[in-house]
């Protein structure tokens, strides 16, 4: 490591000063922060080792340090962040040879380095990115540390004396970045301000440059092979209904079903879940009654355990305006690979579009949502360690919210916390990475600086983002997986419950391949995942099915008519079809196979079969209209023939007439 600061490893430092952020994560290969309270009696051994007589103190570590050396006590040291975060850099800049390898150049750099490194990487796709700035001015180096992690770029700084550079480039504005790469040259790094947390957020989302350790990010990281969920091509700037029921079902099929009995606490987490889920989840009618029907069900339960096996039965169950999916189809939650976002992701929108829909809704308790979400995560969130997050963050300050507002905005923190912590993890997605939500390029307003140029989150700005980004109007019904109706086998055997309703109805019946060709256009666009080849064979015009003459149908049933039964009862226990509808041979074995199942006799139909299926093959993928056409042109045709040959031979022998006369 190049420095040890503020209390590392064996330092001391007053624990408030640690949590103000003096540091961010990209440092911590140059210099490790760390804090021990020596007002705990538990410490005090360290402490007197290190001769702290008082506190807050700050002892600097320098590399190579002995285990005996106690470290140079620094007096007189900033207390707000910037100060302390400027004296650790002025601590690395004074480091004495040798220099640990992990320490980045902090130094100015001059027009003939920069052109030396631009002939040799001539040869890589590297970017090199310049920093110009005043003589008292940190940013450069704030960026070269923040940038330390990543790899495929290198930041170096310049100063605004360094005249034949800063007139080379036209540059007019110091702070400013400008970077280099084969392709463009130098072009100046578009940025929503020129401070250091805008240039370090733009840098790091530069084409090849990723946190050191993490698998190079390819396009072919979004290819699929048949066995996977396709690549869904989503808006960065929607909630996708989508993945907030992939997170329904899998909390509640998935992690609750871990739970064989649900009881006490447990079973008090599971009834607030379902409690704010049946409030406010903002969902299509159908998932909102499944929703409000379980918890009908759990409020009726009086014993102080039920079996998971009852819950999933309450679940479970479907009627026509009742069910909730049970498929799990990410988007926009979807990560490069399987094993990166998906439930977390989802779980993190669903609770804060929960929270929003609960302000709108006006609800009496702020904390209504929050508690529920902090009950169910203890209770049956996979990720232990993150549930133990989130309880220590709860235990903070949660019970001081008292308003909705600060409901929003304590779950938005919390988030950026999480993300913050888990920055540059092995679960961080490297086509996704842990970034301040929501960045600059999602809500500019959100972003501002304060005096000392340090970035500031402008609250009013990003409160009326969060109301707007969660709410349900702004929810996206794209790709949703499958219809909320209940499965066709479901609805079949409704209808054989209820035939004298259908038959006053005159409802159509189907067969299950049939329901599913005829499914609405936009779910058909939803089922992505397999996707058929075009094709000419099996095409209907089901938009025009009442003006189409089915010739096959009308035949079979002319012979049909003929063909004598052996039970004349058959066409009252069957009930009749519509005239309008189309028949084929598909439908009259369905109609025989009906027969059979009631028990009738059905001889066989004396039929020209051979001509019925030269009638199909001639039809395949046209409509039957279109070969009645194509007949009626035919014989037109044929007509018009006969009669231009009958023309030319009358008018033939007319001319023999004429030469034969004197």
């Amino acid at each position: 490591m190049c420095g040890v600061a503020a209390a590392a490893v064996r330092a001391v430092l007053c624990c408030v000063l640690v949590g103000s952020g003096a540091v961010r994560a990209e440092w911590k290969l140059a210099v490790h922060l760390a804090a021990i309270d020596c007002a705990n009696e538990n410490n005090r051994e360290v402490c007197i080792r290190f001769a702290i007589t008082g506190y807050p103190s700050l002892r600097f570590f320098p590399a190579f340090s002995s285990n005996d050396s106690t470290g140079e006590n620094i007096r007189g040291f900033s207390r707000d962040v910037t100060g302390l975060r400027h004296l650790i850099i002025d601590k690395l800049e004074s480091h004495k040879n040798p220099a640990p390898p992990a320490c980045p150049p902090l130094e100015t750099t001059s027009t003939q380095e920069i052109d030396s490194y631009l002939e040799e990487s001539r040869e890589h796709n590297h970017n090199l990115a310049v920093v110009f700035e005043e003589d008292n001015s940190y940013v450069g180096r704030e960026v070269i540390l923040d940038m330390l992690q990543y790899v495929n770029i290198m930041v170096r700084r310049v100063l605004r004396s360094e005249e034949e550079l800063v007139n080379r480039l036209n540059v007019t504005e110091f702070p400013s970045v400008y970077v280099y790469n084969k392709q463009s040259n130098f072009t100046r790094l578009p940025v929503l301000r020129d401070a250091r947390a805008f240039y370090s957020y733009a840098l790091q989302r530069l084409p090849g440059v990723v946190r050191e350790g993490k698998p190079y990010p390819e396009v072919t990281d979004f290819v699929r092979n048949q066995t996977e969920e396709q690549w869904i091509p989503f808006n960065k700037t929607r909630v996708y209904m989508s993945d907030l029921e992939s997170a329904l079902h899998y909390s509640l099929r998935v992690e609750v079903a871990s739970h064989t009995v649900i009881k006490g606490e447990a079973l008090t987490a599971l009834k607030g879940y379902i409690s704010v889920l049946d409030k406010y989840f903002p969902g299509r009618p159908p998932v909102k009654n499944a929703l409000k029907a379980v918890n009908n069900w759990l409020k009726e339960q009086k014993k102080t355990s039920i079996m998971y096996s009852e819950f999933s039965a309450a679940l479970n169950t479907k009627t026509t305006d009742s069910y909730l999916p049970e498929v799990v189809r990410w988007v926009g939650c979807q990560g490069s690979k399987k094993q990166y976002r998906g439930y977390p992701c989802s779980m993190w929108t669903l609770f804060h579009t929960l929270i929003i829909q609960a302000a709108e809704a006006g609800s009496k308790d702020p904390q209504e949502v929050l508690q529920a979400m902090r009950h169910y995560v203890g209770s049956f969130f996979g990720c232990r360690p993150c549930a133990d997050h989130f309880e220590a963050m709860a235990q903070e300050n949660m019970d001081h919210v008292t308003t909705h507002t600060v409901a929003v905005l304590w779950l938005w923190s919390r988030h950026n916390r999480v993300n913050a912590r888990l920055a540059g993890e092995l679960s961080e997605d490297p086509h996704f990475p842990k970034v301040q939500w929501p960045p600059p390029d999602l809500c500019p307003s959100c972003h501002t600086l304060k005096s000392n140029g340090d970035h500031a989150w402008v609250q009013n700005k990003t409160l009326a983002f969060l109301r707007n980004y969660y709410s349900a109007q702004h929810l996206s019904n794209d790709f949703l997986s499958v219809s909320v109706e209940p499965p066709v086998i479901e609805r079949r055997k409704a209808r054989e419950t209820a035939p004298n309703r259908e038959q006053e109805a005159g409802q159509e019946v189907v067969d299950e391949e049939d329901e599913l060709n005829e499914a609405p256009q936009d779910e058909k666009s939803a089922s992505y995942a397999s996707p058929r080849k075009p094709s000419i064979v099996g095409l209907r015009h089901h938009q025009f099915r009442e003006d189409i003459v089915d010739l096959d149908a009308f035949i079979i049933q002319h012979y049909k008519a003929k063909a004598p039964l052996s039970r004349r009862d058959m066409e009252d226990e069957v009930e009749p079809l519509p005239q309008s509808m189309r028949r084929t041979r598909r439908d009259l074995a369905a109609l025989d196979a009906k027969g059979l199942a009631l028990g009738l006799e059905v001889e066989p139909e004396p039929y020209d079969q051979s001509r019925t299926h030269w009638m199909s093959v001639l039809s395949v993928g046209f409509s039957r209209l279109d070969v009645s056409l194509c007949v009626a042109f035919y014989l037109l045709s044929v007509l018009c023939i006969a009669t231009m040959c009958l023309y030319f031979r009358v008018k033939r022998r007319q001319r023999r007439t004429k030469l034969a006369l004197p």
